[in-house]
């Protein structure tokens, strides 16, 4: 029972459940429809490949998000990344965990060897003081019972936030930006990320773990942009 009447992160409704973070009636609020286990576009029903990945495709396999980039989860994830409301943590893993569950059951996703967080570079961690891929990442990995590696992906470079730049711009800004020497030989992998938007970011990644042998990459992301 929740005697410390702990309340929904949006509503303030007491939780029946007090470790989920939003109410079912706010859960219910989020935009969640079919969409492509590839690349992420929204579809009328659930598929592996759609128009968008043949007209650009991925670098990466499989992915698997909540929901599209709409209130109310932008804006709690806006509040996540940028208002240092970090608690929000294991609330929005929570509904990445279903997010992967649905995969499973719908795009008939096999869950990888490892959890990899999209890194920050150091300056931009001391400045945030977190990164909000890793806590996403760690008590997902802790549910699934998957190692979730924080060490064999850094980012070497830093760069001009992805947000204020074209598409153009975010492929050259990201050139030379990460670096991967994996602790462990991986063949499956999947990348954790809050947005993805244009997908330079986990480009730029997937080249990297490419050279180094990892055979499927799949991207967790809260949502796609």
């Amino acid at each position: 029972m929740n005697f410390a009447q702990f309340r929904c992160f949006h509503c303030e409704k007491p939780l029946a459940i007090t470790s989920h973070g939003f109410c079912c009636r706010c859960y219910q609020q989020l935009p969640i429809t079919p969409y492509c286990g590839q690349c992420g576009s929204i579809l009328l029903e659930n598929s592996i490949g759609c128009g968008n990945c043949i007209k650009d495709e991925p670098k990466w396999d499989r992915f698997l998000q909540i929901c599209w980039y709409k209130a109310p989860l932008n804006h709690w994830i806006a509040d996540f990344k940028f208002h240092q409301k970090y608690d929000l943590d294991n609330a929005l893993a929570r509904l990445l965990l279903l997010a992967v569950k649905n995969a499973q059951r719908e795009h008939s996703l096999l869950l990888p060897e490892v959890i990899i967080p999209v890194p920050l570079h150091w300056k931009r961690h001391f400045k945030r003081g977190y990164n909000q891929a890793e806590l996403l990442a760690i008590p997902l990995a802790k549910w699934l019972n998957i190692p979730c590696d924080t060490q064999s992906l850094t980012r070497i470079r830093h760069t001009q936030p992805q947000r204020e730049l074209s598409a153009k711009e975010r492929r050259h800004n990201l050139k030379k930006a990460f670096c991967y020497q994996p602790i462990k030989h991986y063949r499956r992998v999947a990348v954790i990320d809050d947005v993805v938007t244009t997908g330079s970011t986990i480009n730029a990644i997937c080249c990297e773990l490419r050279k180094q042998g990892v055979k499927e990459i799949q991207v967790w992301a809260l949502c796609r942009a």
